[in-house]
């Protein structure tokens, strides 16, 4: 479904992206993995079209979104969802309004389908009796649940992730996750979740990416990420302090 190929960014003196190449199978659940600052959330940026890279290929289902005009970018990107690492939800909207908010945006009905469509996201994640609030009055877990609607709102192929669990509790984690999970069986869509959340991703992964310092240091199914003799990839896994990774 996506091939990323040579994918290079630098800003300024700083070399973000280094070459990165890999592909995401069409129905999977893939994670990117990585500390803070190793080019996962730009990586995303690129792949959604956010952002040009200096060099390489963006591939997706045939076709290279890098060198596509605007006209034809925002064509594939009607395929897309995505759930911001803060939700990016609109203050001056209800939760109900924010969900409807692409429906409206891009689909031509009548105002009982918006409604419908709105009902039926809201209540897979659990949000439909607060539709009529707004974000202030929410959690940041509630907040990532009704994102996560809007999100869907589209039926969307491709769906997007950016650190969807950054900042909640265990238990609310947790229920993303398995709101992420019980989604992606029901819709057979390829999922991109970007996280440095070991422990919850690697559950619902089919693939896993990590990135180290701009560049790929393994990628493969969970257990191979569990199983790696690479002392890099064993210190993140664990946590550990010692090892060849250091925090600048």
């Amino acid at each position: 479904m996506i091939r990323i190929e040579g994918l290079h960014k630098r800003y300024g003196s700083q070399d973000v992206l280094k070459g990165v190449s890999f592909n995401i199978r069409k129905g999977s659940v893939t994670a990117v993995m990585g500390l803070s600052g190793s080019g996962k959330s730009v990586l995303m940026r690129h792949i959604i079209g956010l952002e040009q890279p200096d060099s390489g290929a963006i591939v997706i289902d045939g076709e290279n979104i890098v060198t596509m005009k605007p006209r034809d970018l925002n064509r594939i990107r009607r395929r897309f969802g995505v759930l911001f690492q803060e939700g990016a939800l609109f203050d001056s909207l209800s939760v109900k309004e924010n969900v409807a908010f692409p429906v409206r945006e891009h689909l031509n009905f009548a105002d009982s389908k918006v409604l419908e469509i709105v009902e039926e996201k809201l209540a897979k994640v659990g949000m439909k009796d607060h539709q009529d609030k707004f974000p202030a009055e929410l959690s940041g877990g509630m907040r990532k649940r009704v994102a996560l609607a809007r999100a869907l709102a589209l039926e969307p192929e491709i769906v997007f992730f950016d650190e969807p669990t950054t900042g909640l509790d265990p238990i609310t984690k947790a229920t993303i996750y398995r709101l992420i999970e019980e989604t992606h069986l029901e819709s057979s869509g390829t999922y991109v979740v970007v996280s440095h959340d070991i422990e919850g991703i690697l559950n619902i992964s089919d693939d896993v990416v990590m990135l180290l310092k701009g560049k790929i240091a393994v990628q493969g199914d969970p257990a191979a990420i569990l199983d790696s003799s690479d002392p890099a990839v064993r210190q993140f896994v664990t946590g550990s302090s010692d090892g060849p990774i250091t925090i600048d």
